[in-house]
């Protein structure tokens, strides 16, 4: 069939033509933001999933929303390269320019642009040539003593103050949480509390790995109290056919049955992996309807890509020891494995492995959904682990 005209749109935090199965978080992002911008508490929350489950697709959704209301908004990413405070500089920096020239004068403006003068000569910042410069005095003794967990509460209290100001509301979205140092993320909470007891107009809407939930709470003890964590699984199977369906529809093309069950058994009902069945699936269909033999046909070119891509990208970032413990938990299967039975796979004990288990949860690969237990955070990782690994125990220079 035509490629022009295929709807699927495979792609980190693309969004999918039939954005189906999260209507229920969606309006309850939506609430949350109204209920901000007319001053009524509301708790933050933070969407947890593991990838290819459209969480950064929702993400940039809210994010439309809280545009949509008049908001003042900062989309993060974060990640292992930049501390919490590198990345919410530039974002802060211009979130406080806007508000210094919307209107008059206003003192609680330039005292946030005050502060955050004073919050950024903390602050190692590593932005190739960029000017971050402001004409302006520093706050001193706000926000300027090094301590993240001490100066974050006074930038994002000034901020809030800001925001007030100007009648503005302003949210922090933010992706990939679970990248924060444990510190960082106690600073986030501290931070976040403050503008909830002070009744400011200052939000966060978040989402992240699993793990997420076990980090705030390492960092708070109240974080429970301060957040929600919604979880964001695969699509139910209508749903799924739903998002296969509904974009193929629109083209005026349909899929026989038993092709929309394969692709469905295939992905396990993950929006990432729909996105790219579809699309492959599309391009080699000769015409209407898309038969079983389509989805097979397509299914190598697919995975293909995946292990090129998807996949591939994430295990190059691996050393050979912790490919080595990814390919253990492979041989057990997709399913949470328990430590003893993966350290058993790599003939030592457990705790010779534990630095690799925390190296892995760290750099975003497994995660712990119950004490003693390990999963992956990539679906359907443990096929791919098989395919590059075909061999098994292997030697480093084999991977």
């Amino acid at each position: 069939m035509d490629p022009i005209r295929n709807p699927y749109a495979p792609g980190a935090g693309t969004q999918p033509p039939e954005l189906t199965g999260r209507g229920e978080l969606l309006d309850r992002a939506r609430v949350a933001l109204e209920r901000v911008r007319l001053g009524r508490p509301e708790k933050s929350f933070i969407a947890v999933g593991l990838r290819g489950v459209g969480k950064t697709v929702l993400l940039n959704r809210v994010r439309r929303m809280a545009d949509a209301s008049g908001y003042r908004t900062a989309f993060i990413e974060a990640h292992e390269q930049k501390s919490l405070p590198e990345l919410l500089v530039p974002h802060v920096r211009r979130i406080l320019l806007d508000l210094d020239q919307r209107g008059a004068l206003s003192e609680q403006v330039k005292r946030a642009l005050r502060v955050f003068k004073s919050f950024m000569g903390t602050v190692k910042l590593s932005y190739g040539g960029v000017d971050l410069a402001l004409d302006i005095d520093p706050e001193r003794g706000a926000a300027d003593s090094g301590d993240v967990e001490a100066d974050l509460p006074e930038l994002f209290a000034a901020l809030g103050r800001a925001a007030v100001a100007r009648g503005v509301p302003v949210a922090l979205i933010v992706d990939e949480l679970q990248y924060l140092a444990e510190r960082e993320m106690s600073a986030l909470i501290m931070a976040l509390h403050r503008v909830a007891q002070d009744g400011l107009p200052l939000m966060m809407i978040a989402a992240g790995l699993p793990q997420v939930v076990g980090l705030s709470g390492r960092s708070k003890s109240y974080a429970e109290r301060l957040f929600d964590f919604p979880a964001i699984d695969a699509l139910p199977a209508e749903d799924a056919r739903t998002a296969l369906a509904a974009p193929a529809a629109a083209e005026e093309v349909e899929f026989e049955p038993a092709a929309m069950e394969e692709i469905i058994r295939l992905t396990a009902g993950y929006p990432y992996f729909l996105q790219e069945w579809g699309y492959r699936t599309w391009n080699t269909a000769p015409a209407s309807p898309i038969r079983r033999d389509d989805v097979l046909a397509a299914t190598p070119l697919v995975i293909t890509r995946l292990d090129e891509g998807f996949f591939r990208v994430r295990f190059d970032r691996l050393t050979p020891r912790e490919k080595s413990y990814l390919r253990a938990m492979a041989e057990l299967g997709p399913e949470p494995h328990r430590s003893g039975d993966i350290a058993e796979r790599l003939g030592t004990g457990v705790q010779s492995v534990g630095p690799l288990r925390s190296g892995l949860i760290r750099k975003g690969m497994i995660y712990s959904p119950a004490h003693g237990d390990t999963a992956f955070t990539v679906p359907l990782f443990d096929q791919f682990m098989r395919r590059i690994m075909p061999r098994w125990p292997m030697e480093a220079h084999d991977v």
